[in-house]
C-alpha cells in the first residue's frame, strides 16, 4: 500500500496535470504567450523500438529513422505553426537523425543540444540534463518560445507525461505541463 509521501506525489502529479489544457487551440495559445518551450517528441518513425545494436549517432542509415508518414507530419506541424503566426525564437534538437529531420522539415533548421539525447534504457534524467532543461527554460523571454525536438522517454523523465510519436507538450519556466497535443485541426 502507498505510503503518504507517495500519495502526496501521486495527487500532485495528477493535479498538475488536470491543469495543462489539450488540443491545438490551448497550445497555440500557450506558445503565443512565450517564456515556454514546445517538447516535441520527433515524428512518426519506420517500426521498432530504440535503434538497431551497434547504431551509430553518425550514420543515420544504423537508426530507427522518420517513415513517409513522419516526414509528412514534421512538414505540416511546421506548417500548422506558421498558418498561425509562431515562429518560435530557437529549435534544439537531439542528435538521432529523426530529430534532426523532424525540426528541418518543420523548420529548415535546428541546432543540437545535448541534454535532449535520448535516455532509452534509462528511466531517469540526469541531474546535470535536468539542470541545463531548466536553466534553458529560465533563458526563453516572454512572447517567445522554443522548440526542443526529443524522445518520448525524455519527456516523460522530465515532465512526467508520455506523448505518442509526433505529439508534443508545452513547459513552462518551472517544467510544468501547461498545454499538450498534436498539430492537427
Amino acid at each position: 500500500m502507498p505510503g503518504r509521501r507517495e500519495f502526496i506525489l501521486l495527487a500532485a502529479a495528477l493535479l498538475g496535470r488536470a491543469h495543462a489544457q489539450t488540443g491545438a487551440d490551448a497550445m497555440a495559445e500557450r506558445l503565443r504567450a512565450g517564456r515556454c518551450a514546445l517538447l516535441w517528441r520527433h515524428a512518426q518513425t519506420t517500426q521498432g523500438v530504440g535503434d538497431p545494436p551497434g547504431f551509430r549517432l553518425d550514420h543515420c542509415s544504423t537508426q530507427r529513422n522518420l517513415s513517409e508518414a513522419g516526414r509528412t507530419q514534421a512538414r505540416a506541424a511546421g506548417e500548422w505553426l506558421r498558418a498561425r503566426g509562431l515562429a518560435p525564437g530557437a529549435v534544439r534538437s537531439s542528435a538521432w537523425c529523426r530529430c534532426k529531420d523532424t525540426a528541418d522539415l518543420a523548420f529548415g533548421a535546428h541546432s543540437l543540444w545535448a541534454p535532449l539525447n535520448s535516455t532509452f534504457g534509462s528511466t531517469e534524467i540526469s541531474a546535470n540534463n535536468r539542470q541545463l532543461l531548466l536553466e534553458g527554460l529560465a533563458r526563453i523571454p516572454a512572447g517567445t518560445f522554443e522548440v526542443w525536438v526529443t524522445h518520448q522517454v525524455n519527456i516523460t523523465a522530465f515532465t512526467g507525461e508520455s506523448v505518442a510519436m509526433g505529439e508534443a507538450v508545452v513547459v513552462d519556466r518551472a517544467a510544468k505541463v501547461v498545454a499538450r497535443g498534436g498539430f492537427g485541426g
